[in-house]
């Protein structure tokens, strides 16, 4: 099934110096792939003829005369920036012209663009971030992110199908398990809103599992943990931090003395494989669930190799149907909602008929 990827090539710290490698590492391995680069077109070919590349069928080139930088507010960047090689990117899906977007310039800016010029699906409040963290059973996919700070229960309950679908598409599991964040595993926790979504998820047809703490993240006791994106945000930055310190402090203590130093040569087949086990490059690519199209957000300071890792995030929502999965189970959930109302209002109908 031939694919085509519309790649902000200017976006994130690095702009095409990133974007370009990895687009063109993502068409070597995967022969159904089209790519069109969208930014400033002669920044665009110098750094493909510095690759000894050039445009051909499968690799297309769309100008766009403006770049939002990674400072700019996302208000700024949807009234200013019209051109602009995200915004275009945007427009390209959803004209049809491309099946997904990816790029790795200014998250709110890219949020907010998205969702004006995309609009979200059916159903859908509010899209959410979906991200991947590292588990003890393989990979945690994660939302909200960061996008919807203060939830309903009902969104919470729409984000849970929008993760449990992505999982179906991208990880091929046909019915993930569904876990709720709270602060204990039992029902009595949480907030109002917390409990109200428990009560949503266990009606619903999910595989729901239950609440889950933080520590069940990267236990991988659920495929798909639902928050809000307050809570998700603080777990992500929380869990960015402790990576760092666990590297900083397994190099200082190899570091100590020349003893400890000729440990770290011994230990250095277990080091990096725990390095490309923990690496964050290798979960690089966030998607932007809820729109009526597909875009991945790249980390903003993402090398080549991580951006190839969002590309193929883009590839495998496309290919295996993310959105008309999303569709689908939340008409179930729907239908489900509107059989519960006929059921409680059927008596309150029938004794009226009765008294007729």
């Amino acid at each position: 099934m031939d694919i085509t990827v519309a790649i902000d090539a200017m976006g994130g710290d690095h702009g095409p110096h990133v974007t370009i490698p990895a687009a063109l590492k993502a068409l070597e391995a995967d022969s159904e792939l089209n790519i069109i680069l969208v930014g400033l077109s002669d920044a665009i070919e110098a750094e493909l003829k510095a690759r000894k590349a050039k445009p051909n069928p499968r690799l297309r080139i769309h100008h766009a005369s403006e770049v939002v930088t990674m400072e700019e507010s996302p208000q700024s960047a949807l009234k200013n920036k019209k051109d602009s090689s995200m915004r275009v990117a945007i427009n390209l899906v959803k004209s049809g012209e491309a099946n997904a977007c990816v790029s790795a310039g200014n998250t709110g800016a890219l949020m907010a663009t998205a969702r004006f010029v995309l609009k979200t699906l059916p159903g859908i409040d509010r899209p959410a971030i979906a991200g991947i963290f590292p588990s003890q059973k393989g990979m945690t996919y994660i939302l909200d992110l960061g996008a919807n700070s203060d939830c309903t229960a009902e969104q919470l309950l729409q984000f849970a199908v929008m993760g449990s679908m992505l999982v179906s598409c991208v990880e091929h599991k046909e019915n993930p398990t569904v876990g709720l964040l709270n602060i204990g595993t039992e029902d009595i926790k949480g907030n109002e809103v917390v409990k109200q979504a428990s009560e949503l998820l266990r009606a619903s047809h999910l595989n729901f599992y239950g609440n889950v703490e933080g520590n069940d993240i990267f236990k991988g006791t659920t495929d798909v943990v639902v928050c809000d994106g307050f809570v998700g945000n603080v777990a992500l930055k929380t869990s960015e931090g402790l990576a760092q310190m666990m590297g900083r402090f397994l190099t200082q203590e190899f570091k100590r003395n020349w003893l400890t130093k000729m440990m770290a040569v011994a230990c250095m087949p277990v080091l990096r494989a725990f390095k490309k086990r923990m690496d964050p490059r290798r979960y690089n690519g966030a998607s932007f669930l809820g729109l009526r199209g597909i875009v991945v957000k790249s980390h903003g300071g993402a090398d080549s190799f991580s951006f190839l890792h969002a590309i193929h995030t883009a590839i495998e929502e496309s290919r295996n149907g993310v959105l008309r999965r999303i569709t689908e189970q939340l008409e179930i959930e729907h239908i489900q909602s509107n059989q519960k109302v006929a059921n409680i209002a059927a008596p309150f109908e029938n004794a009226s008929t009765e008294n007729e």
